[in-house]
């Protein structure tokens, strides 16, 4: 498994540069410091501010750190033309700053509905918008060197097919998925299946643990698509069959980044850095 790293996203500490335990720097300081081998840069803001652009991928590199990825929001489906055309430009300016932050990968958002709305009829109604968008994002990105990705993430895009859907009708070489092996339970869909289905168009993988339940549990759970609820666990404590998700990667062509993207309700460095641990436990055990 030597093909693979372990590492974080910055999103997984957001509570406590939130509470200003550390910023974004320090927050990379300290994925080295706790056993991360890359970090995955999820972080707003870096548009009107350069200078911290150039010192993230400074500090990474004095941390011998890859960005392996910069992971922001987007939303295709917009009300108004203009909307749409000024969304599509904002997510080229910050291609452009995923390139001046060095990186090869990217994933953005695509397209979200209100849980009622998530049928097939809309999806399809709406693939060729978004479509056209990411493809006009992934051609700015390839001047870049950049490849472009779209996580199963919001319920209107969190099945397999629909990602791959999107991916086709794209038609770039350089537009793949961000694999989120847990968020395919938002949309009842079982991790080890979906991971298989999607695992050849994959430029990168997330690793996200919940807890399962059947029926209401009290605050603090997520209702999926289906009926069932989720609560944001520790990698290797929740229900989500990481191993047998791991064995189905090790049998693909995947190679390179496993990014931990903590949201339990543990103290998120506690979270985080035990989920690094089992994680490169996991991997070794293959």
């Amino acid at each position: 498994m030597s093909r693979f790293k372990v590492g974080l996203s910055t999103y997984s500490l957001s509570r406590a540069i939130k509470a200003k335990e550390f910023d974004i720097l320090g927050a990379i300081q300290w994925i080295k410091d706790n056993g991360g081998e890359f970090v995955e840069l999820s972080y707003g803001g870096l548009a009107d501010n350069p200078k911290l652009v150039d010192d993230i991928r400074e500090k990474a590199k004095s941390c011998e750190l890859d960005i392996a990825s910069y992971t922001i929001g987007a939303a295709f489906i917009q009300d108004t033309d203009e909307k749409y055309r000024a969304e599509i430009e904002r997510m080229k300016k910050e291609v452009e700053i995923g390139a001046r932050l060095g990186v090869k990968r990217m994933r953005h958002d695509a397209a979200g509905r209100p849980k009622p709305d998530c049928n097939i009829e809309q999806f399809m109604k709406d693939l060729p918008k978004v479509a056209d968008a990411c493809r006009e994002i992934a051609d700015h990105a390839k001047k870049y060197g950049i490849t472009t990705s779209v996580e199963n993430h919001g319920f209107f895009m969190q099945k397999s097919d629909r990602v791959q859907m999107l991916i086709n009708a794209v038609g770039r070489e350089n537009f793949r998925t961000t694999i989120d092996i847990g968020n395919f339970l938002c949309a009842d869909e079982d991790p080890v299946v979906a991971t298989k289905n999607n695992i050849r168009f994959a430029s990168h993988v997330h690793f996200k643990d919940f807890y399962i339940r059947k029926q209401y549990p009290g605050e603090g759970w997520i209702n999926t698509l289906y009926g069932n609820y989720l609560r944001g666990a520790i990698i290797g404590f929740g229900d989500v069959d990481t191993r047998a998700v791991l064995q189905v990667i090790k049998e693909s062509t995947y190679e390179g980044y496993l990014s931990i993207e903590f949201e339990g309700g543990e103290e998120c460095k506690l979270g985080s850095k035990t989920g690094i641990a089992n994680l490169k436990r996991l991997v070794s055990e293959l």
